[in-house]
């Protein structure tokens, strides 16, 4: 079973890695080298949010029409060619923007929207994959395996393209593109071999009670804490993940970094993220849940206000400082809000529920992306400074978290499963779903 858990790791590694190179350095040369707005940079980024609903319908299309005899394997596979081709279309589609605006737009969206498709392929095939080999008793170790491998692979590509961008020209980072998007195919292959058991053909079985958006928009607002939840989430996460696409353009803004040193953002993030981890699985059963959350979302807070401070001292150090802390607060807050995540999911209703908490969070990515490069923009031409632009971000986002503070001290486990059980038979009879 360990060697199915590498083996869906690696393919999860795959996937993410395709995601770096466009998260962190197209993201800092479309904004800085190449003068972009922040609001279309955004909003190329948050196409694979857009797409999101897809994976409902791709589950379940799977699970209906096997391919070569495989529910999974051709879906991924699929998905990672075309993650692997919006990776090595996008430098090219950010530098003809540069040069034919509309030709250049054409291109990268069929680029992002390649890789958003892509993701949405990939990422619901293979934790559908995991689900099926692990069995519900295996399951959080499969996610915790994966979940460790692909922080790691983040941290190693983020410090591999640095020192191929070291100097960085055009070419340098197309070659960074090409490397990343070959050993991304090469460990996804290596991940599906004989990792899915053929079936037969006959055997498809019917998802048919895949939950819908109306059935997890019923889910949220039949519940009063289920309601406050999905919010929190959704304004905890915005604040969180809105400022992937701006750290590193902020840092060579602000202090004149180059894009090597900027690509180390991400590395850093992730090393303090994957601390954060392991220190939190420790504390798990020794500390309450919300304590650890609150403790995760304060860490955030105070690294955004560090990051905004950094911009008026123009210290680097200070930066530095609040990328630490805020890649400590993610870590401390993602293994704390899973586990609430999943003591706010009833048994009956379970594939709903993590349906409805997998909305807040695709929502979130999208509304703080959106966000981030919208206020970064507008600052900007208002303040005439595009260091304060950014800085205006990290002061929202940092107020963002001091409302999801504020929210779940409301949050009450007990009092969710009083509601879900004093639920009518007929509101029980419509939330109710099983996609197993």
């Amino acid at each position: 079973m360990l060697l199915k858990r590498i083996q869906l790791g690696l393919i999860h590694v795959a996937v993410a890695m395709t995601l770096v190179p466009i998260n962190s350095t197209l993201n800092r040369v479309m904004i800085k080298e190449l003068a972009l707005s922040a609001t279309l940079v955004a909003f190329l980024a948050s196409l694979p949010y857009l797409f999101s609903p897809i994976q409902v319908a791709i589950g379940s299309f799977s699970d209906r029409h096997p391919l070569w005899g495989y529910r999974r394997t051709p879906y991924i596979l699929f998905g990672l060619f075309l993650c692997v081709l919006g990776l090595l279309m996008s430098p090219q589609a950010a530098f003809l923007i540069s040069e034919n605006f509309w030709a250049g737009i054409v291109v990268a969206a069929f680029a992002f929207g390649a890789w958003g498709m892509g993701y949405n392929f990939a990422s619901v095939s293979y934790l559908s994959l995991a689900t099926d080999i692990s069995g519900e008793n295996g399951r959080g170790r499969t996610i915790a395996v994966m979940w460790f491998m692909m922080i790691t692979s983040i941290i190693l590509t983020a410090i591999t393209i640095s020192f191929m961008v070291d100097p960085y020209t055009p070419e340098a980072m197309n070659r960074a593109f090409w490397v990343v998007g070959g050993a991304a195919a090469v460990l996804g292959v290596l991940g599906v071999i004989r990792l899915e058991k053929r079936v037969d053909p006959a055997g498809a079985v019917s998802r048919a009670s895949e939950p819908s958006w109306i059935d997890m928009g019923r889910a949220i607002l039949g519940s009063k804490q289920a309601t406050l939840f999905f919010f929190y989430l959704l304004i905890l996460l915005a604040a969180i993940l809105g400022q992937d696409i701006l750290l590193e353009p902020f840092g060579g803004e602000a202090f004149g970094m180059s894009v090597h040193e900027t690509t180390r953002i991400t590395s850093l993030w992730g090393v303090c993220v994957l601390v954060a981890l392991l220190i939190a699985g420790f504390l798990e059963g020794r500390m309450s849940k919300h304590r650890v959350a609150t403790w995760g979302a304060w860490t955030a807070l105070t690294g955004f206000v560090m990051i905004t401070a950094s911009a008026f001292l123009v210290h680097s150090g200070v930066f530095f400082a609040g990328v630490v802390l805020l890649g400590i607060g993610t870590g401390l807050a993602t293994v704390s809000n899973v586990s609430l995540m999943l003591d706010m999911t009833t048994a009956q209703n379970a594939g709903l529920f993590i349906g409805a908490w997998g909305m807040s969070n695709a929502l979130s990515r999208l509304l703080g992306s959106l966000l981030a490069g919208g206020v970064r923009d507008v600052l900007t031409q208002i303040l005439g400074n595009a260091v304060m632009g950014y800085a205006g971000v990290f002061v929202i986002q940092a107020l963002f978290l001091g409302v999801s503070l504020m929210m779940l001290r409301r949050i009450d486990v007990r009092a969710f499963q009083r509601e879900e059980s004093s639920l009518s038979i007929i509101e029980r009879t419509a939330l109710a779903n099983d996609p197993s």
